[in-house]
């Protein structure tokens, strides 16, 4: 009957409701949506939202902008791949990573292992659309941003979908869609990983 159908998108996220009970991990280029989506994402499942940027811009007490401007990538990289390691040890948590998180082969092994990892698509236009006026991005400062986020996505893109277990488009004013879309497949990873 109709009325038995099975909403996923109205269902607490718990065991007997058919979800995964798994850590949910965001993946992308910047701009395309983790923070937003992910925040959005946490509340409906009742988990814990961290940002792996924002820890490690309150641990170490700098903005990444400065951070990479003292240290230099290689140092926030390794910084950066120490704080998700932490996060991803944690129950109930949806963790949006910084978008060259994947860069590391121990990070990619680490959020595969740990959670379900889902990489929310972007076109380096959509995410320059949205990022454009954000001074905060130190990969950015450059004269050309637009090509150095073509640059990141096709040097990242592969990476990216070698590490999720799925692929969402990033609608770029709908972030509730993409969150609804998420749940629906995290519903069916969940009765999946019950009918085993």
């Amino acid at each position: 009957p109709e009325q038995d159908v099975f909403d996923s998108r109205s269902a607490v996220w718990s065991g007997h409701m058919g979800l995964t009970t798994q850590s949910v991990f965001l993946i992308g280029l910047m701009g395309a949506g983790k923070t937003t989506i992910g925040q959005a994402l946490a509340s409906r499942l009742s988990f814990q939202f961290y940002d792996s940027d924002h820890v490690l811009a309150e641990r170490t007490g700098a903005s990444i902008t400065t951070i990479f401007e003292v240290e230099g990538e290689a140092a926030f990289r390794a910084r950066e791949a120490n704080v998700i390691d932490e996060l991803t040890m944690l129950p109930d948590i949806v963790l949006a990573t910084g978008g060259g998180a994947v860069n590391a082969l121990e990070t990619r092994q680490r959020l595969k292992s740990r959670g379900v990892v889902i990489y929310l698509h972007s076109t380096a236009e959509t995410s320059y659309e949205r990022i454009r006026r954000n001074r905060e991005r130190p990969l950015l400062q450059v004269a050309d941003p637009l090509a150095m986020l073509r640059a990141l996505y096709d040097a990242r893109h592969r990476l990216y979908q070698q590490c999720a277990a799925y692929t969402v488009e990033s609608y770029r004013d709908k972030p509730i869609y993409v969150v609804n879309e998420i749940i629906d497949l995290l519903s069916r990873e969940g009765e999946t990983s019950h009918s085993n």
